[in-house]
């Protein structure tokens, strides 16, 4: 289906007029469950314009995707460059495969997209945090923002700190090794090998001590995959809520996920120039457990 006219029309007005046979419900019903494309992109939003010459594709038959939700997608910044969203715990930064629908990603997609024509909607992966871990994510929305910030994460020059709950009295300390994805027991882990691995560099900072556990700064000078979990668990103060590099003999803590937050992002904005900074507390799930070890010293 192509429009014929050269004026804007709401795709849920395109797909009823065309099809004839189909109500308002009907027709937006086809457009949240992914069934329209528009030129190649699955098109979600029923307010997105078609214009003339705009490729409209219609599959009743094709597998239904669940519409993203928007309500957890905050915008703490924005403009035509970047995004900085403050990330919930429990949804992945970006899909792990075609059958995740609601990743970040897609939720930043899907609120842009009631402000923008989706078939002119970049948001571009810099950076990830884990699934467990809240806070500060930044995408790019320009070819030439994605490249100057992925320049910037390889140099080392974006400011990241975390605040995270470990287990016992930690200690101000940096914590330097060569990470490898397999450690020998097929997960990651730190290596003596200088031929193999990657630098990791961690700075630790103690913030609060609780009767059995420490509440700390992580500041991060590179950011290789699970790098905090990682040093954290083998200097001995895994995180609360760590499963998968728990060491033994640690008694586990009763906590909602892992105890692990985004707090503060800076950098260089691609096209002003301007050292931008951002910085978010800690989500309640984790200022309550915070509370409850306060209540216990």
């Amino acid at each position: 289906m192509s429009p014929p006219g050269a004026a804007s029309t709401p795709l849920d007005r395109f797909v009823r007029e065309r099809l004839g046979t189909v109500s308002w419900n009907q027709a937006r019903k086809l457009i949240a469950t992914g069934k329209v494309t528009i030129n190649g992109e699955i098109a979600t939003q029923q307010t997105v314009l078609v214009t003339a010459g705009d490729e409209v594709c219609l599959d009743p038959a094709k597998a239904s995707v669940l519409r993203p939700k928007t309500a957890g997608c905050f915008f703490v910044y924005l403009d035509s460059q970047v995004v900085v969203v403050d990330k919930p715990a429990g949804i992945s930064t970006v899909p792990f495969d075609d059958t995740e629908c609601d990743s970040l990603w897609h939720r930043v997609r899907a609120s842009l997209g009631t402000r923008q024509r989706s078939s002119r909607l970049q948001v571009l992966v810099v950076h990830r945090i884990d699934k467990e871990t809240s806070g500060l994510v930044v995408f790019a929305r320009t070819n030439l923002a994605f490249k100057y910030l992925k320049q910037l994460f390889r140099v080392h020059a974006v400011e990241r700190r975390y605040v995270a709950l470990v287990h016992g009295h930690a200690t101000d300390r940096t914590i330097r090794s060569r990470l490898v994805a397999d450690r020998g027991d097929g997960r990651r882990g730190s290596t003596r090998n200088h031929c193999l691995g990657r630098d990791a560099v961690t700075h630790v900072h103690v913030l609060e001590h609780f009767e059995s556990a420490s509440l700390i700064e992580c500041q991060l000078e590179t950011g290789r995959t699970h790098q905090i979990r990682i040093h954290l668990s083998e200097i001995g103060h895994p995180l609360l809520g760590e499963r998968v590099y728990m060491m033994r003999g640690t008694e586990p803590v009763a906590t909602p996920r892992l105890m692990l937050h985004a707090r503060d992002l800076g950098f260089q904005h691609p096209t002003t120039g301007e050292v931008r900074r951002w910085s978010l507390p800690p989500p309640t799930d984790m200022t309550a457990v915070i509370d409850a070890l306060r209540a216990q010293r």
